[in-house]
């Protein structure tokens, strides 16, 4: 069967279009639920809270005292200075691509399905990395931390699959479309 160009460029242009901006600000904004949630409302661990276990070496620092305290808050603020970049860094790229169609794309299912792509990427990045492989700090740290530790991992997972779904059952962003009815005017 033949297809137009422009079907052609839609099925190829479809993935590209808000997949970078929705990962990337889904990893910074994962990444700030899981700084703000569990370091600092719950205050289950920090950056470092976990190195008297880690595997990697580094010194331990007690979040029980003040000296381990300060420590782990200034790593805690060098993760989310990370967080808050890839948040700049995924609305610049945003940005650049919908200039003027920017109600259709925050209403959009395809970035918000690639922004919970990108937390969940962020969930079992960290969650493999920091409470796996260098055991630097675990969900909630103590007697059933594995089952704590998992379940960050499977959550993760979900909001992978769930953002997949989400954003294959959006429409493809054409900045050159006119809006359709329920999109409003564009400004």
């Amino acid at each position: 069967m033949a297809t137009t160009q422009g079907e052609a460029r839609a099925d190829t242009a479809r993935p590209a279009d808000l997949r970078l901006p929705g990962i990337v600000l889904g990893v910074g904004m994962g990444g700030f639920v899981d700084g703000i949630l569990l370091h600092q409302l719950l205050q289950w661990h920090h950056m470092l809270s976990s190195t008297n276990q880690d595997r990697i070496g580094v010194k331990y620092y007690n979040p029980h005292t003040v000296s381990g305290l300060e420590m782990n808050t200034l790593w805690d603020g060098v993760f989310h200075t990370v967080c808050w970049l890839s948040v700049l860094l995924g609305l610049a790229v945003l940005y650049s691509r919908v200039l003027h169609h920017r109600l259709r794309v925050w209403t959009s299912r395809v970035l918000w399905g690639w922004m919970l792509v990108g937390w969940g990427l962020f969930n079992l990045v960290e969650g493999v990395l920091d409470h796996h492989v260098l055991g630097i700090h675990h969900v909630h740290a103590g007697e059933g931390q594995v089952w704590w530790d998992i379940g960050f991992l499977v959550l993760g997972a979900l909001l992978v699959a769930g953002g997949h779904l989400l954003q294959r059952s959006g429409r493809f962003f054409d900045p050159g479309a006119p809006a359709g009815p329920r999109e409003g005017r564009q400004g």
